[in-house]
């Protein structure tokens, strides 16, 4: 919220959008990646961290050990790479 704050964003909006964004990828992940015949719980945990951060994570950790500790270094990658890099692209675009 304070990196959407500080690039003129409106961070009530953000923070929903977030949670939004987390409870969609946190109720499809599974079929999703049943669908799509992933079984490799590493990858179904990073993608779950990558696209729904917390929620997803937290999902991640009922459904396996190892694909709940794959989507923590996945959020946690996704938190350190937005916060350095996207205040240095917005800075070049404007």
């Amino acid at each position: 919220m304070g990196i959407s704050e500080s690039l003129g964003g409106a961070p009530a909006l953000t923070a929903v959008l977030v949670i939004t964004t987390g409870l969609i990828g946190a109720v499809t992940v599974t079929p999703l990646m049943n669908a799509l015949g992933i079984r490799d719980y590493a990858a179904r945990g990073f993608a779950a961290g990558l696209a729904a951060h917390g929620i997803g994570t937290a999902r991640a950790f009922t459904v396996d050990p190892v694909a709940g500790t794959f989507a923590g270094i996945a959020m946690g990658l996704n938190a350190l790479f937005s916060a350095v890099l996207v205040p240095l692209i917005v800075s070049w675009l404007l």
